[in-house]
């Protein structure tokens, strides 16, 4: 999708309707992930894709129907056992397609998001596939405003939460809900996608602790990378897949990398020559969490030290040190769970206490 924006957005500034087909769920080898995107245009002129070739044809006719005023269609493709090369994903892959029209009347925010998304504004859209709510209605969500309704205000609150939750994370994917956006029902099936890289996991130290927290980092949506000057610990082969490796020295690594308010950075280094430079750097830069292993004799000497290189009573409280919320953990899997527990309650504002202790909503909003 991000990459058709530009054309679709010029054609909904001049006001000419199209059709849009957006992947909302595959199974098996797919060859395109959720968010894929086709759009047919004027004089049948054709953009993006959704399955590299094996249903275009047939998505080129939908979306056709769709913008000369028909409804938007749920559509899944596949294939059969008894006849792979029907038409439909002959690789075995199934896919479903959301195919709507696109208007300023159905979609008063889609101009809007593409602007968003064009000047790197992250933006999730949600988008009703399945159920007793209106099929195509789209709601755009900023993490500050909103634009366009699901058709519900109960709904359009839940999904905006999500959305923001999503967003967060980069994510994309189908949520399900009641139809005033009831959490325990399925009925009504949204699709949401949001417009964002995903934040970035800065871990520091390539010991085992920081292989766990690679992990777990990862698999909360991070793109996670590892950082040790000792090249004979910072070796690919140590950290799971699609976790990236580098050998520099942190301090000086950092300095080089760019951070934002999502950004999270794990010291795990225990050596006041790695944590002093590299925590100087990191207290003064854009961050959403800044955390730092060791006890509490070891952070009472490392708050020393920093203060001593020059920085400020309001830098160091942002340090989260000890790291981790007290959950008892041992081993670098648990202790990885108990840094993990601490971005997750900081992210939403949450106390880390359990909820059978606690009242209120289960997921509040998030804090401003």
């Amino acid at each position: 999708m991000r990459d058709v924006l530009p054309v679709l957005g010029r054609w909904y500034a001049a006001g000419v309707p199209f059709g849009l087909a957006t992947v909302v769920q595959v199974s098996r080898s797919a060859p395109r992930d959720p968010g894929a995107a086709m759009a047919v245009g004027p004089g049948e002129e054709v953009v993006g894709s959704v399955s590299g070739g094996c249903v275009e044809g047939a998505v080129f006719e939908l979306a056709q129907e769709v913008a000369a005023g028909g409804e938007a269609r749920l559509e899944t493709f596949g294939y059969s056992d008894e006849d792979a090369f029907a038409v439909g994903l002959t690789c075995g892959g199934e896919i479903t397609l959301l195919v709507r029209a696109v208007t300023a009347e159905r979609d008063p925010g889609f101009g809007a998001v593409a602007d968003s998304v064009a000047a790197g504004e992250p933006v999730t859209v949600a988008t009703v596939t399945d159920g007793p709510a209106p099929r195509g209605a789209a709601l755009a969500v900023w993490p500050q405003r909103t634009l366009g309704t699901l058709g519900a205000g109960g709904l359009d609150a839940a999904v905006t939460a999500d959305a923001r939750g999503e967003l967060a994370l980069g994510a994309t994917g189908l949520r399900h809900y009641g139809p005033e956006g009831q959490r325990r029902e399925d009925s009504v099936s949204v699709f949401l996608q949001s417009f964002a890289p995903p934040p970035r996991m800065l871990v520091f130290g390539a010991i085992d602790y920081a292989a766990a927290v690679a992990r777990i980092g990862d698999f909360l949506g991070y793109r996670v990378t590892v950082c040790d000057a000792r090249p004979v610990f910072a070796t690919p082969r140590r950290f799971p897949e699609g976790v990236e490796v580098v050998a520099a020295w942190p301090h000086r690594y950092l300095r080089d990398t760019v951070t934002d308010e999502r950004t999270v950075i794990c010291v795990l280094t225990h050596d006041p020559k790695f944590d002093v430079p590299l925590l100087t750097e990191a207290l003064r830069r854009p961050a959403a969490y800044i955390g730092a292993m060791g006890s509490r004799r070891t952070h009472a000497d490392r708050a020393r030290r920093l203060a001593g290189a020059g920085l400020t009573g309001r830098e160091l409280s942002r340090l989260r040190s000890p790291v981790g919320l007290d959950l008892g953990a041992r081993t670098p899997e648990e202790v990885a769970v108990s840094v993990a527990a601490e971005i997750v309650a900081l992210r939403w504002g949450g106390s880390g206490a359990p909820l059978t202790a606690t009242e209120g909503a289960v997921h509040p909003q998030r804090p401003s």
